[in-house]
């Protein structure tokens, strides 16, 4: 009786998944970032551009 145990892979599915999400989220973060950046430019070049109220004197 010589039987051969296949090994179990769980943990690395476990950690590839992980992996995968964490580059997916790193990737929508950097497009994110410059999805606003001609926002970003117009704001800083006048504050007007804003869509928020500055009610600070």
């Amino acid at each position: 009786m010589n039987e051969v145990q296949e090994k179990d892979h769980f943990w690395y599915y476990i950690a590839g998944v992980v992996v995968a999400v964490i580059v997916t989220l790193a990737m929508v973060k950097n497009s994110e970032h410059e999805k606003y950046a001609t926002a970003a430019k117009a704001i800083a070049e006048d504050p007007v551009n804003s869509a928020y109220k500055h009610d600070v004197p």
